[in-house]
């Protein structure tokens, strides 16, 4: 079995040279009048922002503190492609008995997003159950590798975080993400039922209860009127679709195309993320340094920004593990839903339950898309309440029960 290593991170100074001059001959575009964000990012964000990454940000500094975390690498081989070298923080709880936990992010967000909620879930608490937390730069991002195949999709992405999961000896182990996140842990929970004992979520993309599918739930939605709440959950999703997912549709056709332009412009890349960070969140306050670390790491990628895309192309042609089938119903793998008014799709309660076997549910007042980043408390709090006691998966992983000795793995 390949080994784990400690990792550390260390972007070279020729890279940060290259992003130097780039920056020092940025040429940006002009803006309508009161343009406002209806067009995109607006010029004066990106102006500030470009100046600061050119004369105050230090990438150095927050590498070091990323380097405090416990980073790790090992490789892992997916069936019908080349072993990739898989970058991961692997933070185990000093409290006996903790309960293995996949965190999973997705784009544009990374690891990074993991390091809020990190202190809270392994140290527990007064009958708060701990975690032993393992949260990987995914395939094609961050510090990991990429694959140079195509047919890289959600099943495959599953496989990677699963057979991680095992090389560090958790045979049985929980999950939690959103974005990506949400569809890779789905597709875990679908292909490896007997290892995946539950999951929570925060991006729920469930759909309207038939009576021939859920009858009981169909009945239900039939006999419940709208609440003001959902009717602006649907607003919010119309606004996405029609407003804000333009995105989707070039990552999900021609990601090559774009990808030129992310990997050669700092400052496009910058733009392309900065408006999603704004679009998608609840308000949040982001610093410049938040905004410019989140772009660094995508701009720094051994894989390259370009590879970061080629997600959506994957997940939108398969046509049978792909995005469409992570919206359906999947058996056996008990089910967490975190309800956030921003989210980019936001659907009736009834709607998310058609996904799986639903044992603990929340709603939120505020939070947007990144949830671990802006509302850590609440994913903290969520993962608490559903795995601890009382709650509807507690006692799913029990004790060592998902712990196995790591030289025993074969994989």
């Amino acid at each position: 079995m390949e080994s784990i290593q400690p990792h550390t991170i260390s972007v070279p100074d020729s890279k940060l040279q290259n992003l130097a001059q780039k920056l020092e001959t940025t040429t940006l575009p002009d803006e309508l009048d009161e343009a406002g964000w209806d067009y995109g990012a607006p010029l004066a964000d990106i102006k500030r922002l470009t100046a600061y990454w050119k004369d105050e940000y230090d990438w150095k500094k927050h590498e070091a503190k990323i380097n405090e975390l416990p980073n790790f690498k090992t490789a892992i081989q997916v069936d019908g492609f080349e072993s990739l070298d898989i970058h991961f923080i692997h933070q185990r709880s000093p409290v006996d008995g903790a309960i293995p936990l996949l965190f999973c992010h997705g784009w544009p967000g990374s690891f990074l997003e993991v390091t809020k909620i990190l202190p809270l879930l392994t140290t527990g608490g007064k009958d708060a159950p701990a975690f032993h937390v393992v949260a990987p730069s995914l395939p094609n991002f961050g510090f990991s590798s990429g694959t140079k195949k195509k047919g890289f999709g959600l099943p495959q992405y599953a496989e990677t975080c699963h057979k991680l999961m095992l090389k560090l000896g958790y045979d049985k182990y929980v999950t939690q993400g959103g974005d990506w996140g949400t569809m890779i842990t789905r597709i875990m929970g679908l292909l490896y039922p007997h290892h995946v004992q539950a999951s929570h979520i925060n991006m729920i993309r469930g759909h309207k209860p038939t009576f021939l599918s859920n009858p009981l739930l169909a009945t239900q939605h039939a006999l419940t009127p709208y609440t003001p709440r959902e009717k602006a959950g649907f607003a919010r999703t119309t606004w996405f679709l029609q407003e804000g997912s333009g995105y989707r549709t070039e990552q999900g056709t021609k990601p090559q195309t774009l990808g030129y332009a992310l990997a050669d412009s700092p400052v496009g890349l910058l733009a392309w993320i900065y408006e999603k960070l704004h679009d998608w969140t609840d308000a949040y306050p982001w610093t410049p340094d938040e905004i410019l670390t989140w772009v660094s790491i995508y701009l720094f990628s051994p894989a390259g920004p370009a590879a970061t895309l080629r997600i959506y192309y994957e997940a939108s042609h398969d046509t049978k593990l792909g995005r469409a089938r992570t919206e359906q119903y999947i058996p056996h793998v008990k089910l967490g839903l975190a309800h956030f008014p921003r989210e980019l799709t936001v659907v009736p309660k009834t709607w998310g339950r058609t996904m799986g076997p639903v044992v603990y549910e929340s709603e939120y007042e505020s939070g947007g898309h990144f949830a671990a980043w802006e509302k850590p408390d609440a994913i903290v709090k969520d993962l608490r309440g559903m795995f601890g006691k009382g709650g509807g998966a507690h006692g799913c992983v029990k004790g060592r029960e998902g712990y196995v000795n790591p030289r025993e793995v074969k994989l």
